[in-house]
């Protein structure tokens, strides 16, 4: 890996992290027009264009536990001739649909709705007729099938659906998905996506979370909330995924797990989601102190100082009765509004005094944050806000030295959040105050408004409902947690934590911390750590925070190789693009333990002879995309480059080497494959006896996987495969079901019988359906009119 690769993949991963990142891409499949048989001889085929979709709206609204989804899509047909066909939408995994309404502009049509079993084998059939295995993976859902009105060349169509389904409860936690997964059936990007989620619940609701998507939440009294996530010019590649919990208790407490079943690995993953309650009485809320050390160095000068005054009076604005405050500006010197902390009753003399305030001289870090900490009460919750645009260049500036001087000063009740404004910060110094003190380090970046990144920091904060948590999980020891520590619960806020499990089985889990000094706990019984199985997005996410820990030490620690080596090791397993990984998009040799000690030893050898910066651009958005991995809600995401190479199925991650998706699992140094003929009938069972088949094969014709620390190998026609019988435990997982069963008569789809790779036969003369490839929810049969 080159020097060059590794400043790339620097700019790279920031990018990512920070979410600067292009649409994705699609496969770009082009399907051929279907046959059109007269006289009993039928053309060669030939390419069709895809249909395009205007929009993609999905509206949502759950009451009492039932789920009633409201899809609207408009299909527009950029091809110069007519097309017809079927339009199918797979019915999520843990949906029964008890009812369904299916409108094409505006006029009610005929449709069926097929059980797992007719579904599967209508998949199975388009993917042998069309030899693209994409649809694959969903082969253990169900689905929505009916006919189409003809869509002239130029034309639109305007499909309405609409489902019933009833959200099953877990311990208080619900689940709602969507299916929204359409990367491989797209050509071109969606144009616009938009998904609302309505929930009106009898319970007050506690955590609201989803792992797949960026959403908005609003929150309107303890039983309503809203959940938003919009888009545009994008591919989706993810189905839209939903958790909310609701509890009568003044804090809910839910956990998910997964234990990867075809992993010897005995440990497991989870997630636990800690909420209070949005409305919670004012005398229940922790009172707290608020010291804001605010930098008045020249470099302030101008529009940075008066948005931090405008900041600063946002702050002693939203102060609750029992609060208390004091604000000390530094440059050269220091000036404290008072000599202790003060009652709100002074807000209005405070407000008077910033307006005094001018930006001039040097920046003396050191000697302001030690009469920030000479201040604080060493009793109430302390929110200490430092806010800099420099470095220290008056009194102590060596950074490791201020680090100790607020060491020897800080009290365990202050939590220290620094903002740091541009890019001359010194970001070895601000991180670093801030983890070791239980606080997060923010970055304002040119352009952005600094009273904007302030006052919503401190809408978070405002409302402290409990401080010094812990967490014990009884008899199960949980490891590998972040964040750690824990950080303190604030009202309309809430703690996501994820780790690692060992043992399975039901537990009692106790949060414990403090309320205005004295101790509560909380207790909650019924908690399931699972042994197989599970929300499987868990790993990935797992590792993505893992990941953000990982480099943060390396940055404020320097790099050792055990270090180094647990990155790349995690970056090869997750497929998470790092500073260490970029070979996962540049370089073909990606596997073996041989290759990864490589790695490992170029990286540490580049990272010794040029350290990381500590000020400047490029370290302020290292520092910030660092931060994102760290507290990350949903796992890392891949760009537009990176997916060419690298794609996620499942729990799986594969690399596109030679024309063949490899799973990272496979080394090639001790592993030999399995060979299935692509298309062949125990290509079809192997696809049906585990979802994790099925989402691997459907990646494309050449795959690699590794099941159960067994290598299979899709090859195509011509090239060896052995017949085989699937082992066991693959065969119990089909539940009887035969994998390459024909469709049922009245599918409306048709097969040519036993041959696998043949397509539709139809009587002639006639028009077989042919696969478009829709974007969003639908697979559209398209079929030419003379």
């Amino acid at each position: 890996m080159s020097r060059n690769h590794t400043i790339l993949s620097l700019f790279l991963f920031a990018a990512i992290s920070l979410g600067i990142v292009s649409p994705a891409s699609a496969d770009g499949i082009i399907i051929p027009h279907p046959p059109i048989c007269e006289f009993d001889r039928c053309p060669e085929p030939f390419p069709i264009s895809q249909l395009a979709i205007t929009y993609h709206h999905v509206q949502v609204e759950i009451k009492d536990q039932v789920a009633i989804t409201h899809v609207d899509q408009v299909f527009r047909n950029d091809n110069d001739w007519t097309v017809e066909g079927t339009y199918i939408f797979p019915i999520p995994q843990d949906a029964a649909v008890n009812d369904f309404t299916l409108w094409i502009d505006g006029e009610p049509v005929q449709g069926n709705v097929l059980s797992r079993e007719e579904a599967r084998r209508t998949y199975e059939d388009i993917v042998r007729s069309m030899r693209d295995p994409a649809l694959l993976e969903y082969l253990d859902r169900g689905a929505v099938q009916a006919s189409i009105f003809p869509i002239p060349a130029g034309g639109e169509r305007r499909i309405e659906l609409e489902y019933t389904q009833v959200l099953q409860a877990d311990n208080g936690l619900f689940h709602y998905r969507y299916p929204l997964n359409t990367e491989k059936f797209s050509t071109q990007p969606l144009e616009d996506v938009a998904v609302s989620v309505q929930i009106d619940s009898p319970d007050p609701i506690k955590a609201v979370y989803s792992p797949s998507h960026p959403v908005d939440i609003t929150r309107s009294g303890e039983r309503f909330a809203t959940v938003g996530y919009e888009d545009a010019f994008v591919t989706p590649d993810t189905d839209f995924e939903l958790y909310y919990s609701v509890s009568p208790g003044d804090i809910g407490l839910n956990l998910l797990t997964f234990r990867d079943p075809e992993s010897d690995d005995p440990s497991g993953f989870f997630l636990l989601m800690a909420a209070p309650s949005v409305e919670r009485a004012r005398d229940e809320i922790a009172a707290k102190d608020v010291i804001f050390v605010l930098d008045r160095s020249g470099s302030m000068d101008g529009e940075k100082f008066r948005q931090a005054q405008s900041a600063l009076r946002f702050v002693l604005e939203h102060l609750n009765p029992d609060d208390r405050f004091n604000i000390i500006s530094f440059s050269t010197s220091t000036s404290a509004f008072s000599a202790e902390l003060q009652g709100t009753d002074r807000i209005e003399a405070a407000l008077r005094w910033i307006d005094t305030l001018s930006a001039v001289g040097s920046t003396d870090i050191d000697r302001a944050l030690l009469e920030a900490l000479n201040i604080a009460s060493r009793s109430r919750p302390t929110i200490l806000i430092f806010l800099t645009d420099g470095l220290p260049t008056e009194g102590v500036t060596d950074a490791d030295s201020i680090l100790q001087d607020a060491r020897r000063s800080m009290r365990e009740n202050v939590r220290l959040f620094p903002f740091g404004v541009g890019y001359d910060v010194d970001t070895f110094l601000l991180d670093s105050l801030a983890l070791e003190n239980r606080g997060t380090t923010s970055y304002v970046t040119p352009g952005q408004a600094i009273d904007e990144v302030v006052s919503g920091f401190f809408e978070k904060v405002s409302l402290p409902v409990l401080t010094d948590i812990q967490l014990d999980f009884g008899d199960t020891v949980v490891f590998d947690t972040y964040p750690d520590p824990l950080p303190d619960l604030f009202a309309g806020g809430q703690l996501i934590l994820m780790g690692r499990y060992r043992s399975s089985g039901v537990e009692t889990i106790e949060l414990s911390g403090e309320i205005d000094g004295a101790e509560k706990t909380y207790r909650y019984t019924e908690q399931r750590f699972r042994s197989s199985g599970g929300a499987d997005f868990l790993p990935r996410l797992w590792a993505t925070r893992k990941i953000g820990a990982l480099l943060n030490h390396i940055r404020l620690q320097g790099p050792d190789e055990e270090t180094v080596d647990q990155v790349v090791r995690l970056s090869i397993r997750y497929g998470i693009v790092t500073p260490y990984t970029s070979y996962l998009v540049t370089e073909p040799q990606a596997f073996g333990v041989e290759a990864r000690e490589g790695i490992v030893n170029q990286a540490m050898d580049e990272m010794l002879a040029a350290p990381s910066a500590v000020s400047g651009e490029k370290a302020v958005g290292q520092a910030s995309a660092e931060a994102e991995f760290r507290a990350a809600e949903v796992p890392a995401a891949l760009d537009a480059a990176a997916q060419d190479v690298v794609r996620i199925a499942g729990t799986h991650t594969f690399r596109w080497v030679d024309g063949v998706w490899i799973d990272t699992q496979f080394d090639p140094e001790s592993m030999t494959t399995h060979k299935v003929p692509f298309l062949s009938r125990d290509y079809f069972d192997l696809a049906s006896a585990r979802s994790a088949f099925g989402a691997a094969l459907a990646l494309g014709e050449r795959v690699i996987v590794v099941i159960d620390g067994q290598a299979y190998e899709v090859v195509l026609e011509g090239e060896s495969g052995d017949a085989f019988d699937l082992p066991a435990p693959l065969l119990e997982d089909q539940n009887g079901t035969d994998g390459g069963a024909r469709l049922a008569p009245d599918s409306g789809i048709y097969t040519s019988g036993s041959e696998p790779g043949r397509g539709f036969s139809l009587p002639c003369p006639g028009s077989t359906f042919a696969l478009s490839l829709p974007l969003i929810a639908g697979v559209l049969m398209v079929r030419r009119f003379r």
